[in-house]
């Protein structure tokens, strides 16, 4: 059965249910209370005219104001929370008499009732896209009004499980991709831009090219996250010997797959996981593709260098940054430091030390709230079981690779043999996969107070000492 006949069916059940309805809750779009139509959908009235209703509301706020939407995440907030002397009175039965039966009786008294407001809403057609579009305007009101982030925690929740990793489908996008879904992969690039068609029809070229995208069943045509990929010899340690164009033309089969942009398309799935291992499934697609492949990296930037070293240098007295290395990061000054460090090799030197020990510290022991590292790109590769490789000098000369990450780039390596246990050590304590030439940088950082030692350093939770890299094999 395919989607756009369910599609059809379920407009069908709409129609009917409208006929079932009340006329007051169908006058001209702008009479329509999306209050009153929230309340009718909560009724508790059948399948069809809840159909019906749900459909309204949702055309009722596509039109709405950002203010009428606004007092509608107010209405959500304020009014579809738990009765809190249900949820009082179910508490204390549970403690006085620990059963299954009372547990059911609390787990039912807290049930948020947004929960099932949002599971009815998404009984009309086309209903998911909507609500994930919903989410994404509700966290833009989220910094002026602190108590929407209970609806947006609701929200999260039910769309956790919507879109469990078992629902996505993993496509291969190339140049006979739909015209829809290519204007959206050159939409949704947020790494690198494309610059128009050529630039895609060269990111598709199948010859040394592959781009893949996950769907899920009820958004058809919208990617949900989709990855780039250049088949190449060796390993890259900057963006532009992938984005200049150039070919390996000598005739030798690629050996090295390296991730270079991974995108995630919807603004309402942000913090939604779709689970772990997306890009082992890439891999595994790739080697049946092209068995010559052995390794499998990304080149992958830093976007919260940067902006964590400047609070590093703002923070006296704690050893971190040292007076020399004070010193030598000063040249950042400079607009045109690129343009010095290249003619200067002695003071460039000086500087890439300086800045590759200090990165080795952001990314193996600087840690967030939640005790996992600082940077967001490393959370997400690390979780899904990769190695932190390599640090790249230089690896992005643009606007924005200096900007935000100085210029770094890093190679996360995905060894098919080592991804789940590199998974499970870090989802369990943390503990981040680095390769020994990674870690070897940090015996050039000066040692902070409070830690005796650079081997005490490379000691501390979270670090996996990896003996060597070594180069993955396909399973």
């Amino acid at each position: 059965m395919n989607v756009s006949f369910l599609q059809e069916l379920m407009n069908s059940v709409a129609e009917q249910g409208r006929a079932l309805l009340p006329r007051a809750l169908f006058g001209s779009d702008d009479e329509q209370s999306i209050e009153v139509l929230s309340r009718a959908l909560m009724s508790g009235r059948g399948e069809a005219s809840g159909v019906a209703i749900a459909r309204q509301l949702l055309v009722r706020l596509k039109k709405a104001t950002s203010e009428e939407r606004f007092q509608f995440y107010r209405f959500l907030a304020d009014e579809m929370q738990p009765d809190a002397l249900a949820v009082a009175e179910a508490a204390h039965g549970y403690l006085d008499d620990p059963s299954a039966a009372s547990l059911a009786a609390l787990q039912k008294a807290s049930y948020s009732p947004r929960l099932e407001f949002f599971r009815r809403l998404n009984l009309a057609p086309g209903a998911t896209a909507d609500i994930v579009a919903l989410r994404a305007d509700l966290m833009r009101h989220i910094k002026s009004d602190e108590a929407l982030a209970a609806v947006n925690r609701d929200l999260e929740r039910l769309l956790t499980s919507w879109f469990n990793r078992g629902f996505l489908v993993l496509r291969r996008i190339d140049w006979q991709t739909p015209a829809a879904i290519l204007e959206k992969i050159i939409a949704y690039e947020a790494v690198h831009e494309i610059r128009g068609w050529d630039d895609l029809r060269r990111r598709l070229d199948p010859r040394d090219r592959r781009c893949f995208a996950f769907f899920h069943p009820a958004l058809v045509d919208e990617p949900l996250i989709f990855v780039e990929v250049a088949l190449m010899r060796d390993i890259p340690d900057a963006i532009s010997t992938v984005l200049d164009g150039r070919r390996d033309d000598d005739g030798a089969a690629p050996a090295t797959a390296v991730f270079y942009s991974i995108s995630n398309c919807q603004e309402g799935l942000k913090g939604i996981s779709f689970g772990n291992f997306l890009l082992k499934q890439v891999a595994e697609d790739l080697v049946r593709d092209t068995p010559s492949l052995k390794t499998f990296v990304t080149l992958s930037p830093a976007p919260s260098f940067a902006r964590w070293l400047d609070r590093a240098l703002a923070t006296e007295g704690d050893g971190l940054v040292s007076a020399e290395q004070r010193e030598v990061l000063a040249r950042l000054r400079d607009p045109r430091w690129v343009e010095v460090a290249a003619k200067d090799g002695h003071g460039a030197e000086g500087l890439k030390s300086t800045l590759l020990s200090l990165a080795a510290h952001y990314f193996l022991v600087a840690k967030s709230a939640d005790d996992r590292p600082v940077d967001p790109v490393a959370r997400f590769h690390l979780g899904n079981g990769a190695r932190l490789e390599r640090l790249n000098w230089l690896g992005d000369t643009s606007e924005r690779g200096l900007r935000e990450g100085h210029g770094l780039m890093v190679n996360y390596c995905y060894d098919l043999g080592e991804i789940e246990r590199n998974h499970e050590a870090y989802a369990q304590d943390g503990t981040v996969a680095a390769s020994r030439a990674v870690r070897a940088l940090l015996k050039s950082q000066p040692k902070p107070k409070g830690l005796s030692s650079v081997p005490d350093l490379l000691a501390l939770p979270g670090v996996s000492k990896t003996k060597k890299a070594r180069r993955p094999a396909p399973e």
